[in-house]
């Protein structure tokens, strides 16, 4: 399948051809099983680590204000540490609940288009408290929204 789709050089960093397959010997093709199996593992490894690190940033920055989201996400995939925790997870998670992992995955992905900042059901006047009820010591202006 890969040399059919052409992502063969990118997965076990051969190219081959399908007259080239029909040639391999057990281990020439067992080495290459090998090295796509790291190929998978490497990249559900990054979408899993992408993805956690997204609503990680996402939760933080619900609680507490982040300065520059991109340059903390940034941040947190650079440090080694948690890439390679993250990594140990990601890999025992495929190991454990490998049919599962596109279903979290797009559970993941649908989260990150969520706008998670407060919505106001409507806009209320600069006069009044956020229950809406006049502010005191507050005139209200002619012809505002709560003036009579």
């Amino acid at each position: 399948m890969l040399v059919s789709t052409g992502k063969a050089k990118e997965a076990i960093g051969v190219q081959l051809i399908h007259e080239q397959v029909k040639r391999l010997s057990d281990k020439e093709v067992e080495k290459f099983t090998k090295r796509y199996e790291m190929y998978v593992a490497s990249k559900t490894a990054e979408s899993l680590i992408n993805s956690s690190i997204f609503l990680l940033s996402k939760a933080v920055g619900m609680a507490v204000n982040i300065k520059d989201i991109g340059a903390y996400q940034k941040e947190l995939r650079n440090d080694y540490i948690i890439n390679k925790e993250l990594s140990n997870l990601a890999g025992n998670l495929a190991l454990k609940c490998g049919r599962f992992l596109a279903a979290a995955n797009a559970v993941y992905i649908t989260t990150k288009h969520i706008d998670f900042s407060p919505q106001l059901s409507e806009q209320i006047h600069p006069s009044c408290d956020e229950y809406g009820y006049p502010l005191e010591g507050v005139e209200e202006v002619p012809g505002s929204a709560t003036a009579k």
